[in-house]
């Protein structure tokens, strides 16, 4: 099914989201969108992410600045841009004027992965995006410019989404990097349950077996946070309450590679 017009109105791409549905384009230019509904679906778990020995070595030492929302615009760019020449990619005009509108809105953010240039200048050479609501982050896409940035931005992902007791993380498509890194595949009508099981009212507990993920994350016990920037934040502060020995990204070094 198609759509024209110049943006895809809010109310309509969230509807989508919380519906399993989420729109796509045949190219950069295509004015139209087509909305999809894999038959498989992949999601992380958020208590299996898999933090091999030298990922934990990466985040232990620092080797990025990681932030959140701080370049979602320029995020959303390196994300569309080919990786070849041939290439072509789904994230239209269209598509990116849409996500910019919700992220405006607060419902859709961006992790990013910066290293210092030749002049000390901070550059982006990593992230991903994506569209947060109630328990739920759909990761639209990522990308990486020197080994391991897509990595490092996942695994903060993972942390601070399980620091505000997100349950799903859908990935949409599977792939060999989110398979290496713990991703399943599932069918749609199963995500679909562990998806409205994710919307429900503030205050009420999971169903047993169907919870997608672990409530507990890295500095449980710290405060109820929702959402990806407050876990974020709030893994921020947790480093910063461990004192001068710890970052953040010991802490969660620690966290992922006690799950794995």
């Amino acid at each position: 099914m198609h759509a024209p017009g110049k943006i895809i109105d809010p109310q309509l791409l969230m509807l989508a989201y919380r519906s399993g549905i989420f729109p796509m384009a045949d190219s950069r230019e295509d004015p139209e969108v087509f909305w999809v509904e894999p038959r498989l679906r992949a999601i992380l778990p958020l208590d299996g992410f898999r933090c091999s020995r030298s990922l934990a070595r990466t985040l232990r030492r620092g080797h990025f600045t990681v932030t959140c929302n701080a370049a979602f615009d320029a995020v959303m760019a390196a994300c569309a841009a080919p990786r070849r020449e041939s290439d072509e990619t789904w994230i239209s005009g269209r598509i990116a004027a849409s996500y910019r509108a919700l992220h405006e809105a607060g419902q859709a953010h961006s992790i990013e992965c910066w290293q210092a240039g030749p002049d000390g200048e901070p550059l982006l050479v990593g992230g991903l995006y994506g569209v947060g609501f109630d328990r739920v982050f759909c990761g639209e896409s990522m990308f990486s410019r020197v080994p391991d940035a897509s990595k490092v931005a996942l695994a903060w992902l993972v942390a601070a989404l399980r620091r505000a007791g997100t349950e799903l993380l859908d990935c949409q498509f599977m792939t060999e990097h989110l398979a290496s890194l713990g991703a399943v595949e599932i069918p749609q009508a199963r995500y679909l349950a562990l998806l409205k099981q994710a919307q429900r009212p503030a205050g009420q507990s999971a169903a047993s077996g169907v919870a997608a993920g672990d409530d507990a994350g890295v500095g449980t016990g710290a405060g109820a946070v929702t959402g990806l920037p407050a876990g974020f934040a709030a893994l921020l502060e947790d480093a910063e309450a461990a004192g001068s020995s710890s970052s953040p990204g010991k802490l969660i070094a620690q966290s992922l590679t006690q799950m794995s």
